[in-house]
C-alpha cells in the first residue's frame, strides 16, 4: 500500500493497489493470479467465462475495509485463515481483504488497536465489511465477553449494525456453536440473533473453510452483492448440497458396504462411515470438494465421520458423535443401512429409488449374507 501526505504532517493509507506489480514483486505471475480467479469461479459455481470479470474486480480500486471481531471462540477460524493456501494469508490480508482491524493478527494492541477500529467505523461507516468469529453472550447484559471495557454485544451492535454486510465465520458466530450448547450458561447466540437488523451471511463450520470466505468476498467485489443463501443464511454455492451427496465414500454406501468397527479392514478400505456415526446425510457443506489443509483432505477422507458442525445446534442435535442419527427427515438411510443386501428388496428399492442403486448389488451380496444369517 502507498502512503500520501495529507498536508497536516500525518500520513494516510491509499486504497489504490497495483496488484499486477505487487504480485510480480512477490514472484506471483499473471498466470498464477488467473489460476486463483479460475479457482474462485469454481468455488462459486460460476461459468469460466466470468473469470475475466473476477480478475477485473480484484484489480479495481475501492475494495472495502474489513473489521474482524473475535468473541467467544477457540480462534480456530483465524488459525484457518493463517494457514490458508491459494491465496496465502499475506495475499488475503494485503491484497484481497484489506483487513484494517483484527485483534489476533494486527500489530497494534490496547488503545492503538481500539483507535484503529474506531477510525474505520468513523471513516468507512456503511462501506466496510464486518467479519465475526465466535458467539455473542447476551445473558446478564453480555458481561461474559468484554473487550476494552465494552461487551461483545455492544461491540457487535456498533460494528455489525453500521457495516455494509457482516460475514460470520465458523459455527459459533453463525448460530452460537459450542458456547450455546445446553445449558448455554452465558446465553450465547449467533450474530443475526444478537443484531437482528444487520445484513448477515453465515459461513458455519469448525473451522470455516477459508476458500468459502474469500469466495464470498470475491462474489461481493465482482457483482456488488452477497451470494444467494439458504434458509439458514448460508451461501448456496458452499452449503447447497449435503456432505453425503459428494462424499467419496458414497459408492460404498450405495453398495451397502459399511464400517462396523474402527481399524477394521472395511475402515482401512474406505467403506462408508454412516454406521460409525457420520452425520453426512444431514449436513450441508462443500467439505468433500473444497477440503482443508491445502485441499489435501477432510475428516471423512481421513477416516473420521462427519460431526455435522455446519448445522445449527450441532453439539446438541448431532451427538453422540459416534452413534448414527436416529432419523434423517425425508431420507430412508437408517432403514437402508440395516436392510440392504438382506433380501428385503422392496424396502431397499424404496429407500434408494432416488439414488439409482442397481439391484445387482443386492443379488451379489444376498447369497453370502444368507449363509451368515
Amino acid at each position: 500500500m502507498g502512503h500520501t501526505d495529507k498536508g497536516d504532517g500525518t500520513d494516510s493509507v491509499e486504497r489504490h493497489l497495483d496488484l499486477p506489480r505487487i504480485f510480480a514483486e512477490r514472484g506471483i505471475s499473471r498466470r498464477d493470479f488467473m489460476k486463483f480467479c479460475t479457482a474462485m469461479s469454481a468455488v462459486l459455481a460460476l461459468p469460466v467465462t466470468l473469470v475475466p470479470k473476477i480478475a477485473a474486480a480484484l484489480e479495481a480500486d475501492g475494495r472495502p475495509s474489513i473489521i474482524w471481531l473475535e468473541f467467544q471462540s477457540c480462534t480456530g477460524d483465524t488459525e484457518a485463515l493463517l494457514r490458508a493456501a491459494n491465496p496465502t494469508v499475506g495475499e488475503i490480508v494485503l491484497d484481497v481483504l484489506s483487513v484494517d482491524y483484527s485483534e489476533t493478527i494486527m500489530a497494534a494492541a490496547g488503545h492503538q488497536a481500539e483507535e484503529a477500529r474506531m477510525k474505520t467505523l468513523k471513516e468507512q461507516k456503511g462501506k466496510y465489511i464486518a467479519v465475526v468469529e465466535g458467539a455473542i453472550p447476551v445473558k446478564d447484559g453480555g458481561i461474559y465477553c468484554c473487550i476494552a471495557g465494552k461487551s461483545a454485544l455492544d461491540i457487535a451492535r456498533d460494528v455489525c449494525g453500521n457495516a455494509l454486510a457482516t460475514i460470520t465465520v465458523g459455527t459459533c458466530a453463525s448460530y452460537g456453536g459450542i458456547p450455546a450448547a445446553a445449558p448455554n450458561p452465558t446465553g450465547a447466540v449467533g450474530v443475526k440473533e444478537a443484531v437482528p437488523g444487520a445484513t448477515v451471511i453465515n459461513l458455519p463450520g469448525c473451522p470455516v473453510n477459508t476458500d468459502n470466505l474469500v469466495a464470498t468476498v470475491v462474489h461481493f467485489l465482482t457483482f456488488g452483492k452477497l451470494p444467494a443463501v439458504d434458509g439458514k443464511g448460508r451461501p448456496l454455492f458452499a452449503y447447497g448440497k449435503r456432505i453425503h451427496d459428494n462424499c467419496e465414500r458414497r459408492p460404498h454406501f450405495d453398495a451397502g458396504q459399511y464400517v462396523e468397527a474402527w481399524g477394521s479392514e472395511a475402515h482401512r478400505s474406505g467403506h462408508c462411515l454412516y454406521k460409525m456415526g457420520c452425520k453426512g446425510p444431514e449436513t450441508f457443506h462443500n467439505c468433500p470438494i473444497q477440503r482443508y489443509n491445502e485441499k489435501t483432505n477432510w475428516p471423512v477422507g481421513s477416516g473420521h465421520g462427519c460431526a455435522g458442525c455446519s448445522e445449527p445446534q450441532f453439539w446438541d442435535t448431532m451427538t453422540p458423535f459416534y452413534k448414527r442419527l436416529p432419523n434423517v427427515p425425508g431420507f430412508g438411510v437408517e432403514t437402508t443401512a440395516d436392510k440392504i443386501g438382506t433380501g428385503l428388496a422392496v424396502a431397499t428399492a424404496a429407500a434408494f429409488a432416488a439414488h439409482g442403486v442397481v439391484s445387482a448389488f443386492r443379488r451379489k451380496d444376498e447369497p453370502e449374507r444368507e449363509k451368515e444369517e
